[in-house]
């Protein structure tokens, strides 16, 4: 049976470190990989921005997160991997736990940007945050 592996990507110089680390160490990776896409609905909300232009930043955040993921996609399959894309909306620390954990993947991968411990302890991450919510074992790169 194959593995289910999640990897959350923002298009970040941190998801790029992610998709070179996962076709540097592609024999270790046996299932199909997510791609994960989360539009983070807090930063596009907005009091002052009219209902039609908030669709119009949730269309054109859907458009750019779809040539992120499948530019990404392509990077990954010609090194012979597996991959299928995912966008959702949300918050991020939160959609990506509750997909992992309701979706019984086997295997969460994320990146850690590097903006400090005390940083991270004081103000969290997605990593972090996940470290302490899923029930997969997560690998960081």
């Amino acid at each position: 049976m194959d593995d289910k592996i999640l990897v959350p990507l923002d298009g970040s110089p941190t998801s790029a470190r992610i998709v070179q680390g996962i076709i540097r160490e592609k024999s270790r990776f046996f299932g199909p990989l997510t791609l994960l896409h989360v539009i983070d609905e807090d930063k596009i909300a907005y009091r002052m921005i009219p209902d039609f232009q908030i669709e119009m930043i949730r269309d054109s955040a859907r458009k750019a997160a779809k040539h992120l993921l499948e530019t990404l996609q392509q990077e990954l399959e010609r090194d012979g991997l597996r991959t299928e894309i995912r966008i959702v909306s949300g918050s991020p620390r939160q959609v990506v736990c509750r997909i992992a954990n309701d979706e019984n993947f086997s295997l969460l991968i994320l990146g850690r940007r590097g903006a400090g411990e005390i940083r991270d302890v004081l103000f969290g991450t997605v990593s972090n945050y996940a470290l302490h919510n899923v029930r997969c074992p997560v690998m960081l790169f």
